[in-house]
């Protein structure tokens, strides 16, 4: 059985699979691509040819432009394909709608490429699934103990007392637009909060995909299309930019919160000028991480970015190989 590192080599483009002569999430344009979700530091454009998701391949339509990619191929969760030897197929990582685990089998030998993922439920999107394996490659985001996170209903809650207190404020949330603006949109949803939520015109577009993809979101409405008055007592949800530059002067004493799990640290919630800080991630924390190395029963963990010294001592005081691919290019903004 071929050991992973004499068939996967990390290179200036990315992680390169030498016998199926594909890359994996390139930060440079590539001849052909596997792409595990439609986040900017994972979908790049120029590849001549790349297999995703469907969704994925609509997130990078919408956001990049119909002819981004010259070639798609839409792989649909659980099928297969094969390219000279290497069996490759998509699992749910519970990141954002379509985002995949990335199964390689080769030689008898299984990889799984997890890109970023998480554990916890998310209306939004299909969880995680377990693959056990032979090597696991992983991110590391929030690998460390200090990093856990809340309930996600729990911060809901804090919202929506917030509201109830101060229904002469509007609330301003600051979400990633792909993925963290619609899981925040669904959790008040499932809370039971039901009147119409206002949107900045980037995140109004990619909830609109979301709608056509099947996901409900209930009534959104455009800030543009409201008047100060309308927005009142409101929850807004914008890029989290917006919330500090012009286009947030339109509302009136607002509430600024943001939605993200670097808001457990206190200092970042002040210096961002964040007045409710809402503790919401799209990765796995530290307890999520250490959960999933466990799972996979995998021998040999490889660590892609993040905090990775930590994750290799905790594999290792476990008995698992692990290393550190040191991997570029990864951001943490779209946490």
């Amino acid at each position: 059985m071929p050991k992973p590192q004499s068939w996967l080599k990390v290179t200036p483009h990315g992680l390169f699979c030498m016998p199926g002569d594909f890359y994996l999430d390139p930060i440079k344009a590539v001849p052909k691509a596997i792409v595990t979700h439609g986040h900017a530091d994972h979908a790049r454009p120029g590849h001549e040819a790349v297999i995703a998701t469907p969704e994925t391949i609509e997130i990078a339509k919408m956001r990049m432009g119909n002819n981004t990619w010259q070639k798609t191929e839409a792989l649909q969760y659980g099928r297969s394909l094969r390219f000279n030897g290497v069996n490759i197929s998509l699992e749910p990582a519970g990141h954002v709608i379509g985002s995949a685990q990335v199964v390689l089998t080769y030689g008898g030998s299984k990889v799984v490429v997890s890109g970023d993922y998480k554990r916890r439920q998310d209306p939004t999107c299909l969880p995680f699934k377990v693959v056990q394996c032979d090597t696991f490659i992983t991110e590391a985001t929030f690998a460390l103990p200090v990093f856990r996170h809340p309930d996600d209903h729990t911060e809901i809650k804090k919202l929506l007392a917030s509201l109830e207190r101060n229904p002469d404020r509007t609330h301003l949330i600051g979400a990633y637009a792909l993925g963290k603006a619609q899981r925040v949109i669904a959790l008040l949803r499932k809370a039971g909060y039901q009147s119409p939520i206002f949107l900045h015109g980037a995140i109004k577009k990619v909830c609109n995909l979301y709608k056509q993809l099947g996901v409900p979101l209930g009534e959104l409405k455009s800030v543009s299309h409201s008047n100060k008055k309308d927005l009142i007592g409101q929850i807004v949800i914008a890029p989290p930019s917006a919330t500090r530059d012009r286009w947030s002067r339109r509302f009136t004493n607002p509430i600024v919160c943001f939605a993200s799990g670097w808001m457990q640290i206190r200092q970042r919630a002040r210096q961002r000028g964040v007045e409710l800080p809402l503790i919401i991630s799209d990765h796995a924390d530290w307890d999520e991480l250490t959960q999933t190395l466990v799972e996979v029963e995998a021998p040999d963990i490889w660590v892609t970015h993040g905090r990775e010294e930590a994750l290799i001592h905790y594999a290792e005081t476990k008995g698992i190989r692990a290393r550190a691919l040191s991997m570029i290019g990864y951001e943490e903004q779209n946490e």
